[in-house]
């Protein structure tokens, strides 16, 4: 079994910083692909950012030079940095990972944290 904690979600004004992070735990032999996606009010949900085991990253043209995704393969953890926040990031931020088990490789998500930037 397969678990994805998330947190440093929150309030913050605009132009703010929050950092999220998001520790794999479990049943663990690899873990490939992680990253964020993000769901705003009545919108669908979106990627934010990805990062590959090799540290590749891509990330959605809004954030680009604002948000930094990381890793550490040590402790099975992916990271984003966010700063310079604007209202329309908020949403509920879900990070996800990829993956392998002994019964396979899959998606994992998490529960998704809050992320609110308002004055």
């Amino acid at each position: 079994q397969v678990q994805l904690v998330e947190s440093g979600g929150g309030l913050v004004q605009p132009g703010g910083s929050l950092r999220l992070s998001c520790a794999v735990s479990g049943s663990i032999l690899s873990i490939y692909r992680m990253g964020w996606y993000r769901q705003g009010p009545g919108k669908q949900r979106e990627l934010v950012a990805g990062i590959t085991s090799g540290g590749s990253t891509n990330y959605a043209d809004s954030v680009k030079g604002r948000f930094t995704i990381s890793r550490d393969n040590a402790k099975n953890t992916v990271f984003l940095q966010m700063n310079s926040l604007k209202p329309e990031d908020t949403a509920v931020y879900y990070c996800y990972a990829n993956v392998a088990t002994v019964k396979g490789k899959y998606d994992y998500w998490g529960q998704g944290t809050q992320v609110t930037v308002s004055s």
